[in-house]
């Protein structure tokens, strides 16, 4: 018996995947490739899936950037560079990031910072700031949110 999948069966596997969580086009290759299947054969199952609406890049990515951002509390900036590693286009990305609110991902890079600042025990008033700006942006926020945060948190102490 043989490890390699049938076209047929790779193609149940995936459906089945597809049907019970969000996956990207790309991923989708990979794990076709990976169980055997060629690259043709891999196009024209990801083309029936993409047809049959199992797989929805732009669907996708909105899922992504809104899980990414509401419980792991990503910034715009990290959250791009992921998707941009998952190959997918410009469009389909902004797309995405077009779910976070405003106004939410405001209150998310004050509450992500004062919980950050409560970890700190820095007096020095300039090694805090560098601190917090670079935590902002290991988190994947905008270098002129974080600035500006900083120093708005640093002002109101």
């Amino acid at each position: 018996m043989s490890n390699e999948l049938s076209k047929e069966q790779a193609l149940g596997r995936v459906a089945r995947l597809c049907s019970g969580s969000e996956h990207c086009s790309s991923q989708i290759r990979e794990k076709l490739l990976s169980w055997g299947i060629s690259a043709e054969d891999a196009d024209n199952i990801i083309g029936y899936l993409i047809k049959e609406k199992y797989i929805d890049d732009i669907r996708f990515s909105r899922a992504y950037s809104h899980d990414k951002f509401c419980y792991s509390r990503w910034g715009r900036v990290k959250i791009r560079q992921m998707l941009r590693h998952l190959h997918l286009t410009e469009a389909e990305i902004a797309e995405g990031l077009e779910v976070i609110p405003e106004e939410a991902y405001m209150q998310t890079i004050t509450d992500v910072l004062r919980q950050k600042n409560r970890t700190l025990h820095d007096t020095d008033a300039y090694q805090r700031k560098v601190k917090l700006i670079r935590y902002l942006l290991s988190r994947g926020y905008e270098m002129e949110l974080a600035i500006d945060a900083v120093d708005a948190l640093l002002r109101a102490e």
